[in-house]
């Protein structure tokens, strides 16, 4: 399916008011994040788009692709349905080797050059996270960090579907700079549940939510990316500290030292 936008259309809170945010038009190429606090109605959102919402949810928004309401048959057929959602739930039933995974996929989604595919899908992952996949891993022992991380490459690579939901990535130790920049290269919609201050500024627009209903929806500004870098260099020694911990090491002054903002 030729996605060209995606238009949210509102509908109501949790207390039945309506919402802020009547409308928002989305189109490929672009992030939006989702912010608010904790049962603000965050993830209910992002299920309305998954679900392809039709005035048919508990908060009455109607979800439209192209203009219009998506046919059934999109919403039914797996085959067919544009949107990959990448959630917090990463629990596996198969035990099957990475590369098997990978390539069972690949031939449903009818990919052509299979094994090139496959290895571009671990490269992509392995840039995410730190803790580096291999074909021969089960998946079934991959930590988190690394099954969200091949998720989203799999979704990317071999699903290439034009709408990608992420559920709070953050959390999952995977390098969030690295994933905005790697994911701005494809013209995909991204959409991304977050607390995280990077990834909300490193969007495009992101959706304030209060309540269970949108509440106003904030385009980036010259001023917010360049806090980003300050928060990009705050999130750089987090992660170099975090490396020098999981290795062993114990933190001494000249560690310290390095702190430099």
């Amino acid at each position: 399916m030729d996605i060209k936008s995606i238009e949210i259309k509102g509908g109501q809170g949790k207390d039945g008011s309506k919402e802020q945010v009547d409308s928002l038009e989305l189109k490929p190429g672009e992030i939006l994040s989702i912010v608010g606090p904790t049962g603000c109605g965050k993830t209910t959102l992002i299920n309305d788009i998954e679900l392809f919402a039709n005035r048919n949810t508990p908060s009455g928004r109607q979800i439209l692709i192209n203009g219009d309401p998506i046919p059934a048959e999109f919403s039914f057929d797996p085959s067919k349905h544009p949107i990959a959602l990448i959630s917090q739930h990463t629990n596996f039933l198969s035990d099957l080797p990475v590369g098997e995974f990978l390539t069972i996929h690949a031939k449903v989604r009818g990919a052509e050059n299979i094994e090139n595919v496959v290895n571009e899908t671990i490269e992509f992952a392995n840039q995410l996270t730190g803790e580096a996949i291999i074909k021969e891993t089960a998946m079934t022992e991959l930590s988190g960090g690394q099954t969200r991380s091949l998720l989203i490459a799999d979704a990317v690579v071999i699903g290439n579907s034009p709408i990608i939901l992420l559920d709070e990535i953050e959390n999952a130790g995977i390098n969030k700079t690295k994933a905005l920049e790697l994911l701005k290269k494809y013209d995909k919609l991204f959409v991304f549940v977050t607390h995280d201050p990077i990834i909300a500024l490193l969007s495009d627009k992101r959706i304030i939510m209060k309540s269970g209903a949108m509440q106003k929806v904030v385009v980036a500004n010259p001023e917010e990316r360049l806090a980003v870098e300050n928060l990009r260099k705050m999130d750089d020694i987090i992660l170099h500290f975090r490396s020098i911990i999981r290795a062993g090491e114990e933190l001494k002054a000249e560690h310290l030292n390095l702190i430099k903002l």
